[in-house]
């Protein structure tokens, strides 16, 4: 896991190499262990490098292919990069690194190479014959690329926004279009970013930049059916769930350095250490955070797992206290504005100071294994009584909500009021962090067609091809588990220089499941299918427990000890004229008043946006 920043096709070789090593100490947090540069005709590369695979010196980056027409610099882990190398017979390798591995699968099979890769992955290759940059990000999207095209053609590309602004290239100002839809999502959706003229790569995709310009292609999209299955059978369904995910954890343990695991007790993260214990032959790491509160704790649980399957448990004990005292360092690692992640920092903060490097994560259960609420709204609006109330009815009832001041009601009446309840017009909002009429108050744009609805529907027949439940879990790992999720994740666990990976993120365990019919899957009790997948690992107590979030005292801070700090920061959004401010500061002041309805999380994205923007200077 590292940090990667390059400018390619600019013509003055000393200015580019100035701009590199600024772009590069930028993300200097994501990589401790060592630099590296690259600078020559038309090209300039910096690496920052967390070691995990051949911590060697001669595995430093960029790396270079035996014949010199190659450099590469690689942010990520691919877990199958022996199997790969097997097959390369005729390649001097020099290292036993994963990077090396891909430099050589390029040289023998170009840009068909990524069809071998599982991994997690934003790499950069230059080829110094045919003067073009290869550029590629993995399928599901767990590691960023953000690229910018300047006006004389020069590509920039980086881990990170902030290293991009550094290069001094690309203008510092705010893409409006892209900031209706963070006000709804609390995030901007790929291949947008908040920035304008500052691009994301999709994920699956790859791009070529040459003297004719950026192409980018697709080499995986999730709505493909790479195979057709038998679910006849199932119980043998469930125990090929058990062997994906098994495989994909034990390629998950592959490391050099301290690995373990997060353990909040939850059935997701229980899953991962019950299967990471099966493959493992020592005990493993386990570490989780505990609170004296007892509605935040969730110790028993995870002791319990911990003592099941005799791991090395370290518990860390944090108050609510210590969460706002490392607010202000939360928000100085903010690359991408987010109103959500938060915690992610602290826990990823403790989790390295207790000397891990790497951790595994039950991120995804929930998306897989229908595991959010928002599976059954999506089942009742197809097959409940409410898709048989006649729209009229229906547009009436959302009239009379939306004048209701309460953001629940709003947002009621946002799908009520919706002309068809198909995934692309409803997934949207169920993932709203306010209603369409409160972001129309408070930015004039704020009714523009966003990025998930129009790639929903852009995808409508192949996706009508799945199951109900998978139709959602596409919507969500497009939607927000790349744009919210996997990118709060890694921006936050890399500013500790942490790498974390998610077993549930394996492309051919998301492959399987996503065409598991609904009566397998649909969950009689949580994640169902899963927990018998690999019965009886899990301890009924664990399974039936109260789902509960890492939830924090957000309302109540608000309200007393970030009362200044969102209150200076919101007048700032409407002051510098990027939002209404009459009407954000009469709802904020609500809000300040305890008016039942209206929701921290409606401002929190808020406070962040404009905190981010102040300290990157727009």
């Amino acid at each position: 896991m590292c940090g990667i920043a390059g400018i390619a096709g600019f013509k003055d070789n000393e200015a580019a190499r100035i701009s590199v090593e600024k772009m590069t100490a930028r993300v200097a947090h994501r990589g401790p262990d060592a630099d590296g540069f690259f600078v020559h005709d038309g090209i300039a590369l910096g690496h920052r490098r967390l070691s995990i695979i051949d911590l060697s010196v001669a595995a430093n980056q960029p790396q270079f292919d035996s014949t010199d027409r190659y450099a590469i610099i690689l942010n990520g882990e691919i877990y199958n990069f022996r199997e790969v190398k097997a097959n390369l017979h005729d390649y001097p390798f020099r290292t036993e690194s994963d990077t090396e591995v891909i430099l050589a699968a390029y040289a023998k099979y170009g840009p068909e190479c990524l069809s071998q890769l599982n991994g997690m992955f934003a790499v950069a290759i230059w080829d110094n014959r045919r003067r073009e940059l290869f550029v590629a990000r993995d399928r599901l999207g767990v590691k960023p690329l953000y690229y910018s095209v300047t006006a004389d053609g020069a590509f920039i590309f980086a881990s990170e926004i902030r290293a991009i602004l550094e290069s001094g290239f690309v203008e510092r100002k705010l893409n409006d279009r892209a900031l209706s839809e963070y006000l709804l999502y609390q995030s901007v959706y790929a291949p947008q970013t908040i920035v304008e003229n500052i691009h994301q790569l999709p994920a699956g995709a790859f791009g070529i930049y040459s003297g004719q310009g950026l192409r980018i292609n697709s080499y995986w999209q999730i709505e493909n059916r790479p195979e057709e299955y038998d679910f006849s059978d199932g119980v043998a369904v469930k125990r090929r769930v058990k062997e994906l995910l098994l495989a994909s954890i034990e390629r998950r343990m592959i490391s050099d350095v301290r690995l373990g695991a997060f353990l909040s007790g939850g059935i997701d993260s229980s899953a991962v250490v019950a299967l990471m214990s099966e493959v493992s032959h020592q005990p493993v790491d386990t570490f989780s955070v505990t609170f004296n509160e007892k509605e935040f704790d969730e110790s028993r649980y995870s002791r319990l797992i911990a003592e099941k399957f005799n791991t090395r448990h370290t518990s860390v004990q944090l108050s609510p206290k210590d969460f706002l005292e490392e607010l202000p360092n939360a928000l100085a690692a903010v690359d991408s504005p987010t109103g959500d992640g938060f915690n992610t920092y602290v826990v990823s903060k403790a989790t390295k100071n207790a000397g891990i490097t790497v951790a595994l994560s039950g991120l995804g259960g929930d998306e897989l294994f229908a595991g959010y609420s928002y599976f059954f709204n999506w089942l009742r609006t197809q097959k409940g009584l409410l898709s048989k109330v006649p729209k009229v009815f229906r547009k009436q009832i959302a009239l009379a909500l939306s004048t209701s001041r309460q953001s629940k009601h709003q947002r009621m009446a946002d799908i009520l009021g919706a002309e068809k309840f198909d995934l692309a017009s409803v997934y949207p909002m169920f993932r709203q962090v306010m209603s369409r009429q409160t972001a129309h108050e408070y930015h004039a744009n704020g009714n523009v067609t966003h990025t998930i609805r129009r790639m929903l529907d852009e995808k409508r027949e192949q996706l009508n091809a799945f199951p109900l439940l998978s139709q959602v879990t596409i919507a969500e790992l497009l939607g927000y588990t790349q744009n919210v999720l996997l990118k709060d994740t890694d921006q936050f666990a890399m500013a500790s220089a942490l790498e974390v990976r998610e077993p549930f993120f394996d492309y051919k365990l998301v492959e399987y499941v996503l065409q598991i019919p609904d009566e397998i899957k649909f969950p009689k009790y949580p994640k169902s299918l899963l927990v018998e997948s690999i019965a009886p690992l899990l301890p009924d107590e664990v399974v039936h427990r109260r789902k509960r979030g890492f939830v924090l005292p957000w309302e109540q801070w608000m309200r007393n000890d970030l009362r200044e700090l969102c209150g200076a920061r919101l007048r700032t959004l409407g002051e510098r004229g990027i939002l209404n401010a009459d009407n954000l500061l009469a709802k904020w002041n609500m809000f300040l008043a305890g008016s039942k309805g209206i929701l921290w999380s409606e401002f929190w994205h808020l406070v962040v946006l404009s905190d981010w923007i102040q300290k990157n200077k727009f």
